[in-house]
């Protein structure tokens, strides 16, 4: 276990490798192309929302490190997974108009969809932070449907592909969450 200071101090260093990697997306077109042509490999978009079950779990703990490592992992698994041989059209289609949109010049519209990101996953670390499981719970829900709404507003039917990767991610986290969070309760844990 770290001490409160050691864990503040990995925890701004794993926000630092989050920065780094997220000038080196915005920066390096060869980097966001390799790394967009991994991302169609949908394993990856069934495995992202199960890291906000240990970030969670951090944040209940009250472990800086332990949220910012999650979320750097959850961030890079975009392209963990090898570039699938065959991807299904709306996939592609989704993905690309993520691409051209992330791509096109930023505005206030675009600003407020990109700020909302990190507010949604503050609010819902802070829920864990203050043992808020319904509120906790309640974010999560809306941050699922918020990418759902997002993804047809922009993608239009293509946008219905994360749907299935949404809802599942959703069921399984907010269960296992439900179920940690009741069972720490019960064994009378912090």
């Amino acid at each position: 276990m770290l001490t409160r200071r050691a864990d503040r101090i990995a925890g701004i260093l794993f926000f630092a490798l989050i920065a780094l990697f997220i000038a080196a997306m915005a920066l390096s077109e060869s980097f966001f192309e390799w790394a967009f042509a991994r991302h169609q490999n949908q394993w990856s978009w069934y495995l992202r929302p199960i890291f906000l079950i240990p970030a969670c779990y951090f944040a209940y703990r009250r472990s800086l490190m332990g949220i910012a490592a999650t979320f750097f992992l959850l961030l890079t698994s975009m392209f963990w997974f090898p570039a699938p041989a065959e991807v299904d059209a709306q996939v592609e289609e989704f993905l690309r108009m993520e691409m051209d949109y992330l791509r096109s010049p930023w505005g206030a519209e675009k600003l407020f969809f990109a700020l909302l990101v990190p507010l949604s996953l503050g609010a819902l670390f802070a829920a864990f932070w203050k043992r808020s499981l319904a509120m906790g719970l309640l974010v999560l829900a809306l941050i699922a449907f918020a990418k759902m709404f997002w993804s047809v507003l922009y993608g239009g039917e293509a946008g219905m592909s994360i749907f299935a990767p949404a809802l599942v991610g959703l069921l399984i986290t907010g269960g296992v969450l439900y179920l940690g969070v009741r069972r720490a309760r019960r064994s009378g844990a912090p």
